[in-house]
């Protein structure tokens, strides 16, 4: 685990922890990473891009991919410290959500992918869903998965390299429960959920129009 990069996440107020937190996924838990409190230090955000690509440097990488919005920070810098390594230049691409929320190339990027070693980066797996939805989209699109890498894992023991069918590494681990809001606790006791950060906001809106 590299505390390094929770350090930075600290610094930046990115780790919030003893809160009410609704995930993407819906779930709810007490820990949340806002890793948008990372991005505009510019310091940190090359710094998570460098230990990305140290991390990977022994391998054949051609592009670098990872899904938006804050997976084109993350791409951008990964790829310029690898090319940097590598003494050549390695591409930093992203997909988008579609109208059924895969993650999708647009913008001409697929033609960058075929025939191509790609490494696929994420902010941060909760489930694991979205960074497997962009390694699949390499695949279609005739591009070869070298690895996938994480800056933080949230369920080391389900989000993996079995999970992924690649190797699977991430820079840090910060293990966070994640509830049904049906078993969740904090709901229980009453606890107000944080409309700040995460989706608390739109839970509760999305619960007024029910």
């Amino acid at each position: 685990m590299n505390n390094e990069v929770i350090e930075m996440l600290k610094k930046s107020g990115g780790v919030i922890t003893d809160s009410h937190i609704v995930y993407t996924s819906g779930k709810h838990g007490s820990i949340y990473i806002n890793k948008d409190a990372l991005y505009p230090h510019t310091e940190f955000t090359s710094r998570v891009g460098e230990l990305f690509a140290e991390s990977h440097k022994d391998l054949e990488i051609d592009v670098v991919a990872a899904p938006a919005l804050g997976g084109i920070i993350l791409e951008t810098w990964t790829a310029y410290h690898l090319s940097k390594l590598k003494n050549r230049e390695v591409l930093g691409i992203y997909t988008e959500k579609d109208a059924e929320k895969n993650q999708i190339f647009t913008r001409g990027y697929d033609k960058l992918v075929k025939d191509k070693n790609v490494l696929v980066i994420e902010d941060l797996t909760t489930t694991g869903k979205s960074v497997l939805k962009v390694v699949n989209t390499v695949k279609k699109t005739g591009g070869n998965v070298v690895a996938v890498g994480v800056m933080v894992n949230r369920d080391p023991e389900n989000v993996n390299s079995d999970m992924m069918g690649v190797p699977f590494s991430s820079l840090a681990v910060l293990k966070a429960e994640a509830y049904d809001e049906s078993e969740c606790p904090l709901c229980q006791q009453g606890i107000p959920i944080n409309t700040e950060v995460g989706h608390g906001k739109k839970y509760l809106e999305a619960k007024k129009h029910k």
